[in-house]
């Protein structure tokens, strides 16, 4: 009787083996690929494309659009976005003259200041600022340059 039981139950077995066996000799074979070869045709106007953006960025770290590295100041941080667009109203008020840029990150907004190329004149704009504004200071980043005048020589 338990010899029985056991040719039972050993013949299910065998086959899932047989069967696992078969899948993975029929995997390997389907996931074999060969390889190819890619030709690339474009038209020659792109190498001078590129050729002149290189060109006209120069070698001063701006790119063709007339960005560059500089500095900003940034004078609100906060989660709430009318503070923000009211803490931007307030610094447009006390300088007109500068740009400011709002961010969202979330959950923060930022509020900047000004295109400065160097750190020297964000400083003066800090002072300028200190009184009205509590949490302020300079920030690193890609900033817009001002447009030259070709009629102020």
């Amino acid at each position: 009787m338990k010899k029985a039981v056991f040719d039972h139950q050993a013949k299910p077995a065998i086959i899932r083996y047989c069967f696992f066996v078969l899948l993975l000799l029929a995997s390997t074979q389907t996931f074999a690929q060969t390889r190819g070869k890619v030709e690339v045709i474009k038209d020659p106007l792109v190498d001078s494309l590129i050729a002149k953006r290189f060109s006209l960025s120069g070698a001063a770290g701006t790119d063709a659009t007339g960005a560059s590295f500089g500095y900003r100041v940034q004078f609100f941080s906060g989660s709430n976005r009318k503070d923000a667009y009211n803490a931007q109203n307030r610094l447009q008020q006390q300088h007109p003259e500068l740009r400011t840029y709002i961010t969202y990150r979330d959950p923060n907004f930022k509020v900047k200041a000004g295109d400065f190329r160097t750190r020297l004149e964000a400083e003066k704009l800090v002072q300028d600022l200190r009184s009205t504004f509590t949490s302020i200071f300079i920030i690193s980043e890609k900033i817009n340059l001002p447009k030259t005048d070709p009629n102020n020589d």
